[in-house]
This record gives structure tokens, sequence and C-alpha cells, in this order.
């Protein structure tokens, strides 16, 4: 299994300076340490043949101010400056190939829940960052299991916005899967139907159909999910956008997850009952292909999906 472990690198933006990696310090009294108000996105950059390039940046900055927009979070920097405050953050670090962390957060100040007298934070890490789970898991696929955690019923936590509180109940799924034998776990919605994983949406085939459940308020709006739509579309298979019991896990022909972290990562099997043959399919291998050609810069970039860094 792969390893989220992080790996230092020097600088982290921080209100348009960079401050040393080890003076980037938040105060244990924050909002953001004690009740979790920390909007987040972890944004890719590839290192592709024109030099480092950052995967669907202006869509990940957008659903960042999105996410502080409903915490009632009021960002000073505009998705311009906070676009190329990314970019300063990949050079001064000189990465290619890395994860990108822009973080809003309410910091020290206020005693209760009202954040009126703390200050609002706004900073961006990056660090290198290989396969989430693994680059065995990427060519083979993962074994998970449906977790006995669900998701919040909508209308409780807005899992629309990307906020740090809501990876709670994300880790108790995933610490519960690792515990049992699992690489990740698949969590099912207040009503009973599937969700997503921990930290990645998910997909299923059935007879040559790419089926992804609804966005129904239990789940985040992948950005990757939406890539991955696009990219099933130009390789001609029908899409499915669909309430998903989970008896429908135990009958695909295939399963993959998508997210940031996560890219098209192939799922084998389920509760220990394979997914079709118990190896990546051939519509996953295609679609996971064509992920990684684009983000890669090996294929045009006909839809503008690429941020050069330099």
């Amino acid at each position: 299994m792969g390893t989220s472990a992080l790996k230092k690198a020097d600088w982290i933006w921080k209100e348009g300076e960079f401050v040393a990696w080890d003076d980037a310090r938040v105060h244990l009294l924050s909002l953001a340490v004690q009740f979790g108000t920390s909007m987040f996105e972890g944004i890719r950059c590839y290192d592709t043949p024109d030099g480092p390039a950052i995967f669907r940046l202006r869509e990940h900055l957008r659903r960042l101010q999105d996410s502080c927009r409903i915490y009632r979070m009021p960002v000073k920097y505009s998705a311009d400056e906070l676009a190329d405050a990314c970019r300063d953050t990949v050079r001064r670090n000189g990465l290619a190939d890395c994860y990108v962390r822009p973080m809003v957060l309410w910091g020290y100040g206020s005693a209760g829940m009202h954040p009126a007298d703390s200050p609002l934070e706004t900073w961006v890490a990056a660090w290198p960052w290989g396969a989430y789970l693994g680059e065995e898991a990427l060519a083979n696929g993962v074994d998970v299991c449906v977790s006995s955690w669900l998701r919040a019923h909508p209308n409780t936590f807005p899992v629309l916005a990307k906020a740090a509180g809501n990876y709670v109940n994300a880790q108790l799924i995933k610490m519960e899967a690792v515990a049992n034998g699992y690489a990740e776990g698949i969590a099912l919605g207040p009503g009973g139907l599937v969700s997503e994983g921990s930290g990645q949406n998910l997909f299923l085939v059935r007879n040559g159909v790419v089926i992804t459940p609804f966005l129904d308020g239990t789940s985040l709006a992948g950005i990757t999910r939406d890539a991955v739509l696009t990219i099933a579309r130009d390789l001609g298979y029908p899409i499915r956008e669909q309430d998903v019991p989970r008896e429908s896990l135990y009958t695909a022909d295939e399963m993959f997850f998508t997210g940031t972290a996560s890219e098209v990562t192939p799922i084998r099997s389920v509760d220990r009952i394979p997914v079709g043959e118990g190896r990546t399919g051939p519509v996953t291998r295609a679609i996971q292909e064509r992920f990684m050609d684009t983000v890669k810069g090996r294929v045009e970039d006909a839809r503008g999906w690429l941020t050069p860094v330099d």
C-alpha cells in the first residue's frame, strides 16, 4: 500500500510571503485546530515535456473560493492571485511532480464558535508525493470494503465544501478499512446508497456503461471525477449518473476510484468479492491511460487543463 507521509519542501507561501517549512505554524487554539474550520484543495502538478504543469488549477481554486463562500470566509485574494501563489510555491521549492495544498483557515483569537476575533489566513504548501495508494495499486488495483461508517445526511455538513472538519469521517472510514486488511473503504450515504470512498469518487462499469453515483449531497464534486466523465465521453463510452445500491458493487464488471491523490485507481475486489475477473478491466485501463497521458502532457491539452508553472 502507498504511503502519504509528507516529504518536506523548503518554503510555504503565507499571505503573500514565503516562510520556511519548519516555521509554518498555526496556534494550538486557532479555530482551524479546535473546530476544523479550514478550507483546502489538493492539486497535482505533473512534470510534462514542456516543464511542470498544474492540473485544472482554475477549477480547484474556484472550488476553494466556493468552499470559503459556503463557510462565510471572506478570502481577500482573487483567483489570479491564488493561481500565482500556487505556481510561485512550486517554483520556489524547485518541484516538478508534486502536490499543491492551498488552505484558508481561521486562526487564533476567538474563544467560541463565532470567528469574529480570529484572523483569516491563506497558505499554500507543496511537496513531492507519488501515487497515493502506491504504484502497484495503479497497475493492479486495490481491495476495498464497504465501511460501517456512513456519510453525513445532506444539510448537516455541506460536503460540496472541501472543509478539513468533514474529513474526520473520512479518517474513520480509512482507518477501519486498513485495520481490517483493505486499502480503502467505500461509504454509503444515510439512505443506504453508495456515496464515495474516504477521499475519492467512485465509478462502476457494467455492460460497457460507465456509471457513477449522483452528487446527492453526501459526496464531493470531484474535479478528477469531472475530468474522467469527459474522457469517458471522448473515448465513446456511454455514461450514467444514477443511484447506486450497495449490491451493484458486487455485480459490476469493473470499478475504479478517481481523485487528485488517487488519480484513476482500479478496484479489484469489494468485501473479498472479486470485481469482474479480479483485475483491471479494459474500460478502466483505457480511461486511466488517457487520463495519465493528458496530465503528463503526452497528448494535446485540447481543453486547457494544464497550467504551466513557468
